[in-house]
């Protein structure tokens, strides 16, 4: 891994939370994912499990974790399997975790290789009466491969037919939004690189760029402070392409006059950042895209204060579309008629704000949250609105990462990164 080893406490603490939410003589498995294939012997980059990461710590694929907290034997509680490591394997792929690196990175004590998985699941199984099953059920979900959880849990139903279910996503949704004061440090760590990929892009744009080579200044700044790069596929949106809400093809060249839509967060250490941020192409905003963005900004920073501990997102929203609604009207996109005649189901400012402002965002950029339940402190929320007007050519959309507090205002992590517009015509030119 190119990051630094992350302190092992912060994952004693997660598997302690975790297990306390367990029902009596219960244990609960996490598989890490699986290698993709994409062609021949290629394969995607790996990418672990985040809840076995967030438990664990162990960034290695072919993985499992188990916990037993009601287990006769002490040992039992807390079982980790890897993949034996060997000579071979370390001359073709690198060293894999020994047993005393994993006891280091992990804090659990217990650590066999994965050919003694189905002695050892089979004792303990014998020994507990339900099984946590590990399922995602984000409200964005939406996966037609099936995963190495996937597999795990028809098996083992074939196996242990007697075995009640249950669930860990609930219990991982509600621990896994409200962030330790070590992933806020993690998170903080990938905002800052994001920075400084943004000011060097600052100093690169200028008409005649295409939209790809500023996502390789991005990815350059990026690797070379330890991010794996980007959090999640960028965009990098010239002109009439902000509009497209998930542009990513990037291959357009960037004209004078034009505005560029940047939505390029870092990932550092599993831990996402999300970024959006509106550029001049030719170092100064005209003054209706001045206008536009300005008031974009107003929306965003209104927006901000309401992320209290208390909120409901879904009333969040309605609050936020006012605010949009007379920056629309101050702006003339929209007039009185359009307000009074609106589809409550799809209010008039939607016409140029048609999507959400505010998700989750950690292990995951949209990461785990009940979005029904109150807002509380720790948890941490992008701001992103915008307005898209094809009519003129252009999108803005402007958008921070923010930790609520247990009183006064968000703390924003991005508070370093320019986003007023004289500020950014500064560096600009």
């Amino acid at each position: 891994m190119k990051y630094d080893r992350i302190d092992a406490q912060l994952f004693i603490k997660n598997r302690k939370n975790f297990m306390k939410e367990m029902k009596p003589k219960s244990l609960a498995v996490f598989n890490s994912n699986d290698i993709y294939p994409i062609g021949a012997d290629s394969t995607m980059p790996f990418e672990q499990n985040r809840d076995l990461f967030y438990l664990s710590g162990v960034d290695q694929e072919e993985s499992i974790l188990v916990l037993f907290p009601d287990a006769p034997d002490p040992k039992h509680r807390e079982i980790l399997f890897l993949t034996e490591t060997n000579e071979h394997i370390a001359i073709w792929e690198g060293a894999k975790l020994t047993k005393d690196d994993a006891i280091e990175v992990s804090g659990i004590k217990t650590v066999y290789w994965k050919k003694d998985f189905e002695r050892v699941f089979y004792e303990v199984m014998t020994q507990a009466e339900i099984v946590y099953f590990n399922t995602n059920e984000h409200y964005r979900a939406n996966h037609q491969t099936e995963t190495r959880e996937d597999r795990f849990i028809k098996t083992c139903k074939e196996k242990y037919p007697a075995h009640q279910v249950a669930k860990s996503n609930p219990i991982l949704q509600r621990l896994r939004s409200v962030k330790d004061s070590i992933e806020l440090d993690l998170m903080q760590k990938a905002c800052d690189i994001t920075e400084k990929a943004f000011r060097r892009t600052l100093g690169f744009v200028k008409p005649g760029v295409w939209e790809y080579e500023i996502e390789a200044e991005y990815y350059h700044e990026m690797i070379r402070n330890r991010s794996r790069g980007f959090a999640y596929t960028p965009i990098i949106a010239s002109g009439n392409n902000a509009n497209v809400l998930h542009y990513v093809q990037n291959n357009n060249q960037c004209k004078a006059g034009e505005l560029i839509l940047l939505d390029t967060g870092a990932e550092y250490a599993n831990y996402s950042s999300d970024l959006s941020r509106t550029i001049p192409v030719s170092g100064k905003y005209s003054e209706r895209q001045k206008e536009v963005y300005n008031a974009v900004n107003k929306v965003k920073n209104e927006a901000t204060k309401m992320l209290v501990p208390g909120t409901m997102w879904k009333e969040y929203h309605v609050e936020v579309g006012k605010l949009m609604t007379s920056e629309l009207l101050r702006l003339k996109l929209i007039d009185k008629a359009d307000v009074q005649k609106e589809d409550p189901e799809w209010p008039a400012y939607k016409k140029y704000f048609m999507h959400g402002t505010s998700h989750h965002i950690g292990l995951d950029t949209h990461d785990y949250g009940i979005l029904t339940e109150k807002m509380q402190a720790n948890q941490v929320f992008t701001v992103e609105p915008g307005i898209y007007i094809p009519d003129e050519g252009f999108g803005i959309r402007l958008e921070d990462d923010v930790v609520i507090q247990e009183s006064g205002e968000p703390f924003n992590l991005m508070r370093n990164i320019p986003i007023e517009a004289e500020e950014i015509e500064d560096l600009m030119n």
